[in-house]
């Protein structure tokens, strides 16, 4: 194993007593073979293991490009990582978008991802001027994250052929724990097509054998993140995307959508006047029966967008309704994000800080006080 330096970030909050949050960087551009690191996403296994996914830029910054899907793996709560792991080496080709997801039942992982040409950019494959599309990928690992299958092109399951644009998550998947479809996999995921900019959910209940694909949640609605809340119905939390006063002007806020069977359906879209959106990928995370957590960047709301900067964690004890408690963790630049449950109950939050992507870890406490 690697080990890395760890560095302690202590935080005042008012009337209350010090306040510490533990970091380090886990994927520094300009290392490890490659110059730039985006997209993150993490999961804790069934064993007990904690995975972080990450989209490998080789040759810049952007979107397009020589890109592989990493990952790390730690054993220990995150003090120590291993070396880079290549889940998805695609060749001169884009691989990205990383949305796994466990299957507590087997332990297996699956990871949904997303392939394209290096030659298209994402202007050509949101205006749908590229020469070839956005493919959809399953692979998964059944050594807790150490080997993964090679992946299978699903895109003829999930993709409906006028879409143009196509993105798993990014983030993660969840399994289901309640009702008629307990058990069932359900990742989260986006798409454009003329007109507008939709999300919509994948759904397995064998296991990612199969999938199905629900109703389209539109229009201006962009990166997507699923929770099952208290009482079984699913919210589907989303960068809202465009602004199109004749549809649906974008205010500031995060849009949400709701599903009663199990994220085969989804409500309209709604703006949740409670969180902001600097137009950004977010994470949402359940961390208990009575507690959910929310991580984006958080500037102050604009209309204009806003900078992509004030990393911040909020908590909420009412299915999402209010949101009381916030814990900044970066006020620099920071974007993607993404969150989970550690197996000794603190939370780990992977995100993008600055040019790299960071590890930090914080106690439920601190996020609630």
């Amino acid at each position: 194993m690697i080990k890395r330096p760890i560095s302690i970030f202590l935080l005042f909050a008012f009337c209350s007593p010090l306040l510490a949050i533990t970091e380090t960087t886990l994927f520094k551009s300009g290392e490890e073979g490659y110059s730039n690191y985006r997209i993150p996403s993490i999961i804790t296994t069934k064993d007990g293991s904690l995975l972080t996914f990450c989209e490998a830029r080789k040759d810049s910054r952007g979107d397009s490009g020589n890109i592989d899907l990493v990952a790390k793996r730690s054993t220990d709560n995150g003090m120590t990582w291993s070396s880079p792991i290549v889940v998805w080496d695609a060749g001169d080709e884009t691989a990205g978008n990383p949305c796994p997801v466990v299957d507590q039942r087997t332990g297996r992982i699956i990871n949904i991802l997303c392939w394209n040409l290096a030659t298209d950019h994402g202007r050509d494959l949101h205006a749908g001027t590229s020469v070839d599309t956005r493919r959809v990928y399953q692979t998964h690992s059944d050594d807790d994250g150490l080997s993964w299958s090679e992946p299978k092109d699903i895109t003829s399951m999930v993709k409906d052929p006028n879409w143009w644009w196509y993105a798993t998550g990014p983030g993660i998947g969840i399994q289901l724990e309640k009702g008629a479809h307990k058990n069932r996999l359900v990742i989260p995921a986006n798409h454009t097509v003329e007109g507008y900019y939709g999300a919509h959910t994948l759904f397995s209940d064998d296991g990612g054998e199969t999938w199905s694909v629900s109703n389209i949640i539109k229009p201006t609605v962009n990166e997507s993140q699923v929770i099952e809340l208290s009482d079984g119905r699913l919210m589907m939390n989303m960068r809202t995307q465009g602004h199109s006063e004749t549809t649906r002007p974008y205010t500031g806020y995060r849009s949400i959508a709701f599903s009663t069977n199990g994220g085969a359906s989804w409500t309209k879209p709604r703006f949740d006047k409670n969180l902001g959106d600097p137009i950004c990928q977010a994470s949402i995370l359940r961390y208990d029966e009575n507690r959910i957590l929310f991580s984006n960047p958080n500037p102050p709301i604009s209309l204009d967008r806003g900078p992509r900067e004030r990393m911040t964690v909020r908590m909420s004890s009412n299915d999402g309704k209010t949101w009381p408690h916030e814990l900044l963790i970066y006020d620099g630049p920071s974007a993607y994000s993404s969150l989970t449950k550690l197996p000794d109950g603190n939370v780990a939050l992977f995100y993008e800080k600055d040019k790299d992507i960071a590890y930090a870890t914080m106690s439920i406490e601190e996020i609630g006080r």
